[in-house]
């Protein structure tokens, strides 16, 4: 961990990825690096229809973490710690989902071009959780947009990312189930969450504390 320059937090909706990204972030006097959802100007109709608006939706995400991408290439990402709430290969899970199959092949080929030119992390965490706790984290946070979800996509979305990550082995990466533990609100599951962080080394980990079951 001390060697990581670049570290990525990922998981499903309402997982709490941005809450760590911030944690990381003052702990290690890091740039944070997050992406806007409420940027896209289709998102709110895609949770509306997703067959009308998934092109268009997955699309503008593809466009948009790759702009980011490039200005932290552009800002010297390798002399200062960064943390980011998105790995940008995740971005095929959601096409994958969303897209019919003339649609997901076009999109492959912008992939394509874009992919290889976006800088690989040191570290990844993918954090996981309960179907139940993540529907009570979206619901808590309020979001507008969110309001229409869908509990079987989100169902899905999490059987993509567990797929996605058993088959991951392109940086370290530290897997954490989150269910049962409040690393915002609670210190010692904080503290608990940081060491595993800290050992983490190279490969594949895993982290499956058994707290108290709480929200993020």
């Amino acid at each position: 961990m001390e060697r990581a320059r670049y570290i990525v937090v990922e998981g499903p909706i309402g997982v709490g990825k941005t809450s760590l990204v911030n944690i990381l972030s003052k702990g290690l006097k890091a740039r944070t690096v997050c992406e806007i959802v409420e940027e896209n100007p289709f998102l709110s109709s895609f949770y509306g229809d997703r067959r009308k608006y998934a092109f268009q939706t997955q699309l503008f995400f593809l466009l948009s973490r790759f702009k980011q991408q490039q200005e932290l290439w552009q800002q010297e990402l390798f002399n200062q710690v960064t943390v980011s709430d998105y790995l940008f290969a995740k971005d095929r899970i959601f096409a994958g989902l969303t897209l019919d199959p003339n649609e997901l092949a076009l999109y492959e080929r912008v992939y394509d071009l874009l992919g290889p030119r976006v800088v690989k992390p040191d570290l990844v965490i993918y954090l996981q959780s309960r179907i139940d706790v993540l529907l009570s984290r979206i619901k808590k946070r309020g979001r507008e947009f969110e309001r229409k979800f869908d509990v079987a996509y989100l169902e899905q979305v999490c059987r993509a990312y567990n797929d996605f990550f058993f088959h991951y082995s392109d940086t370290p990466l530290l897997v954490v189930n989150t269910s049962d533990i409040d690393f915002v609100g609670n210190a010692g599951d904080l503290e608990s969450l940081l060491t595993a962080v800290r050992r983490m080394n190279k490969g594949t980990q895993y982290y499956n504390p058994m707290g108290r079951r709480e929200t993020v």
